[in-house]
């Protein structure tokens, strides 16, 4: 027996032309970020994030909820958030199997730690590589405001396969802002299926920076 390949739709087109559209915004808003001092930067994500959600046919947001929309709820901009890390190679660590809706299984593969959260945040995070067709490195995260504050399933702080990425210090040291900190999709609808912290990367203080829940 022999299967048909599956074929593209003009629905598909449509999809898929949008979502290269709001990969690349993302990629230049990021470009735009990493070129700015940390809080113009923080502002300018604030500000292309809103738009985004509001007009963009790629919103998490389901079009009946973009009218009403009037932005994504943050935390005042807390420079203490910010810190500048290096990283320990994670030996010997299973990967993880995480379900991802209609792509199935998805691989998140432990590869190196944070040297230097310790201290502030009580313990170091873990840095994932996302298996699969070109890769990428994952940091998704929770901590005490999860639930309350801010998004029960926690948030992510580094994706670069969606150019989520600060960028790195000329000595290698890695960016990890807290300010920029943001929702996974499935936090808007159930439509969505995101990967959510693994429990070795869930911080026991409250991290009051980045995207939190909407006060009304």
């Amino acid at each position: 027996m022999v299967l048909s390949a599956p074929t593209a739709s003009v629905a598909d087109f449509t999809r898929f032309s949008t979502l290269q559209d709001w990969r690349r915004q993302i990629a230049d808003l990021y470009a735009q970020v990493r070129a700015l001092p940390p809080q113009a930067g923080w502002q300018q994500w604030r500000a292309a994030r809103d738009r985004l959600f509001r007009e963009h046919p790629q919103s998490p947001l389901a079009p009946e909820r973009r009218a009403e929309f009037t932005g994504i709820a943050c935390f005042p901009y807390d420079p203490v958030l910010r810190f500048e890390v290096g990283l320990v190679p994670a030996v010997d660590r299973e990967a993880i199997p995480v379900e991802a809706g209609k792509d199935g299984l998805m691989r998140l593969v432990p590869y190196a730690s944070t040297d230097g959260l310790a201290g502030p945040l009580g313990r170091e995070l873990t840095l994932y590589w996302i298996a699969g067709y070109g890769g990428g490195t994952f940091l998704p995260f929770g901590d005490a405001s999860n639930g309350c504050d801010t998004f029960a399933g926690g948030r992510y702080l580094l994706d670069t396969i969606k150019s989520a990425d600060l960028g790195a210090k000329p000595d290698g040291r890695l960016i990890l802002d807290f300010n920029f900190a943001y929702y996974p999709s499935c936090a808007y609808s159930e439509a969505w299926v995101c990967p959510l912290s693994p429990h070795e990367n869930r911080l026991a203080v409250p991290i009051r920076g980045g995207e939190r829940n909407r006060i009304d």
